[in-house]
């Protein structure tokens, strides 16, 4: 029989069976409440008040594991013309199977009419949510970070970068917490607004003509400091959506400022890969793993 790291393959395919089974039930033996509205009176700068002007945070809590839990708001991707479902409720599931709650953010579009600031507004008022609401859903509001995938990477990127404190003199409860998320996971993002960016990305957020001075605030890579969080980052080699220079200058700015970070680039994978698998995920990219032994040092997984 052919053997495969000293045990026999049929014993490595009982293992993965029985692993898919486990994460399966413990996804599953999870909760995912109703949408919230970020903004139960309006969005603001709102075009209208359809579905697609009203952004919204999916909870999804896991029932095991201990509390006050980690959380993470996951901005999917989609070239801020879409908003890929692989890359927002399947990591919530992924992230639920390790007990860590997931808040899927569904912010608003280029496709429908919105720019720049409009997607940082929702990111904000997301990570503010979570932490307004940390008794209701179990969740440790020291440890809220945030989440993306090319476009969505690009906006967490963006709040990684472009965050405050809250307004303690607000009348919104919600308003007067910090949007500073405790950390980031940037998976084949868009960073740049310049020579490498995706033009798509670029001109859905900020328009066929910018300013240079707008260009400048929203390439990322220019905006790091040395209170922007840590950050989990990988791309692939063979991206050839999203060039993988986008990735390389936010780890070499980070590096710049003294921000901690995991870096990763795999040679093979196409752009927008995400988990590589579905639920159970027996079988997912190396990357996830990876992240999770990440999140470990971060405190952030303590199962």
């Amino acid at each position: 029989m052919t053997q495969f790291f000293g045990k026999p393959r049929s014993h490595m395919k009982k293992t993965a069976i029985a692993t898919s089974v486990f994460l399966l039930g413990m996804a599953l033996n999870a909760a995912t409440l109703d949408p919230v509205l970020l903004w139960p009176d309006g969005a603001p700068g709102a075009l209208g008040t359809e579905d697609k002007d009203k952004p919204t945070l999916t909870p999804y809590i896991p029932d095991t594991g201990p509390a006050p839990r980690a959380a993470i708001v996951i901005c999917p991707g989609g070239g801020y013309g879409g908003l890929a479902q692989h890359e927002g409720r399947d990591y919530a599931m992924w992230l639920n199977a390790h007990g860590i709650a997931g808040f899927v953010l569904k912010y608003r579009l280029g496709s429908h009419g919105y720019r720049h600031p409009a997607m940082l507004q929702d990111a904000a008022r997301a990570v503010r949510i979570v932490r307004s609401r940390c008794e209701e859903w179990g969740v440790d509001p020291s440890r809220v970070g945030i989440m993306g995938s090319s476009a969505g990477g690009h906006l967490a990127s963006t709040l990684l970068t472009h965050f405050d404190g809250g307004d303690v003199a607000a009348s919104d409860p919600v308003e007067r917490e910090s949007s500073r998320p405790d950390l980031g996971i940037l998976c084949y993002p868009v960073i740049t607004m310049g020579e490498y960016t995706h033009q798509g990305t670029k001109n859905n957020l900020l328009g066929n003509n910018p300013s240079p001075e707008l260009v400048k605030l929203l390439s990322n890579e220019l905006q790091v400091t040395k209170q922007t969080p840590p950050c989990f980052i990988w791309h692939t080699f063979e991206d050839d959506g999203v060039p993988v220079e986008n990735s390389l200058g936010f780890a070499s700015a980070l590096r710049r400022a003294g921000v901690p970070f995991d870096l990763h680039i795999y040679e093979k994978g196409r752009h927008g890969i995400g988990l590589g698998d579905k639920p159970p995920f027996a079988n997912t990219h190396p990357w996830a793993a990876d992240c999770l032994f990440w999140l470990k040092t971060r405190g952030f997984l303590r199962n």
